[in-house]
């Protein structure tokens, strides 16, 4: 019995992860759930699993889950704050830790993992965007694994040589090929694009997401944001990455070797399959999905994105290129700016021209402590709200 911690056990990913683990109880406990502040939904979890300890960074929230899991009879511990996340993270019960806490809030928790030594899925590509290089060495330090979890970078990793090292590209590779649906917006014009609501930007046409990642894939910064992490996680140049856009979310990355092999991975889109993949890893196992059927899907597109009506792909990429502290500030801005987005604070447009003006007005220093990294995420959070409007526009639509 491995004994699993799920860290956003709300999210769709946290969710997904319970689906796969409901079909295996004779091989994974789960010991931990954390979550932010979705009571309801972590009561029913716990209720379900009966881990030892359930976390939420919210400490109202927290007080609720405590009163009705003592109401039910859970003997649940429930656990309050950021600190008691990084803490079930570390629990010596616990083998595997999904990290899938969005955005810069899951970092100290992956970090913990990290050090602990433990079998990290990561599914929180901004604790890499952010904090690559110390990532990679507190696994190295921790003697654990990282395994990634984003389709794309597990696809990668699934065609990449069996024992190939996070940080490390194995020999032979010539350049990897990064995959994207195009979001909902694919075939919209500019002009309809500036103006979509929050409704029509998290109405993924392929993939059942969260409302801020369902928003990166609507600007492309998802695949920005996955262009910077697969340099990380692989080891390779900027331009040894390529991102193609492809519509119907079947082949969900590829590799190509110096001899002119070109291996991809392909599947139904459902989140599931790289859970499963990571969860299961050097094995295989069984994880509810249906099988692709290549007949019904009947054709594959490959199309190159344009950078004028995607303008937060490029942004990322020039962060990747130049590297130190650039990519955190690129993902802090990105942060402010969707949730405005999504609170109706400013128009779908405004998100690239947000991003943009910070990266051009920032210090981009170099990444050398975690300190250096809060820092930097902090003043351009500063910076972001500055430049958000002070009213919200009258064309926005609601949520």
């Amino acid at each position: 019995m491995k004994g699993i911690a799920i860290l956003g056990s709300t999210g769709s990913i946290g969710c997904s992860t319970l689906e796969v683990l409901a079909l295996h109880p004779e091989h994974y406990r789960v010991v931990a759930l954390g979550a932010w502040r979705r009571d309801e939904l972590l009561f029913e979890q716990v209720r379900r699993f009966a881990p030892e300890f359930a976390v939420m960074a919210d400490e109202s929230a927290a007080a609720r889950l405590a009163e009705r899991l003592r109401g039910s009879g859970s003997r649940t511990q429930v656990l309050a704050g950021a600190e008691a996340l990084a803490g079930i993270a570390a629990l010596a019960s616990v083998e595997q830790v999904m990290c899938a806490i969005v955005g810069a809030a899951g970092l100290p928790s992956t970090l913990a993992a990290a050090r602990a030594g433990k079998r990290i899925l990561l599914a929180n590509k901004e604790a890499l965007v952010m904090a690559g290089e110390l990532l990679l060495e507190a696994v190295r330090r921790g003697g654990g694994e990282l395994l990634p979890i984003d389709s794309e970078h597990n696809a990668i990793f699934q065609c990449l040589p069996l024992g190939t090292r996070c940080g490390v590209a194995p020999s032979g590779l010539r350049r990897i090929i990064l995959t994207g649906s195009g979001g909902p917006f694919r075939d919209w014009t500019q002009a309809q694009i500036d103006v979509a609501t929050p409704a029509q930007a998290i109405r993924h046409p392929n993939w059942s997401m969260g409302p801020k990642i369902s928003v990166d894939s609507a600007t492309m910064m998802n695949k920005g944001l996955e262009f910077i992490e697969a340099r990380m996680l692989f080891g390779v140049s900027a331009e040894q990455i390529e991102v193609v856009l492809h519509p119907q979310s079947v082949v969900h990355s590829m590799v190509e070797y110096l001899d002119g092999s070109l291996l991809a991975q392909m599947g139904t889109p459902d989140m599931r399959t790289p859970i499963a993949q990571a969860l299961a890893w050097p094995e295989r196992m069984a994880s509810g999905v249906k099988s692709l059927d290549l007949v019904a899907a009947g054709r594959l597109d490959f199309l190159p994105p344009d950078p004028t009506r995607f303008p937060c792909l490029p942004l990322a990429q020039q962060a990747a290129r130049t590297g130190g502290l650039a990519p955190a500030i690129l993902n802090a801005a990105n942060e402010v700016a969707v949730q405005a987005f999504l609170d109706g604070q400013m128009n779908f447009g405004g998100i690239p021209a947000v991003i943009d003006k910070v990266m051009q007005q920032a210090a981009i220093g170099r990444l050398e402590t975690l300190e250096d990294v809060i820092a930097a995420d902090d003043a351009a959070r500063r910076a972001a709200r500055r430049l958000l409007p002070a009213h919200a526009p009258k064309h926005v639509g609601a949520r």
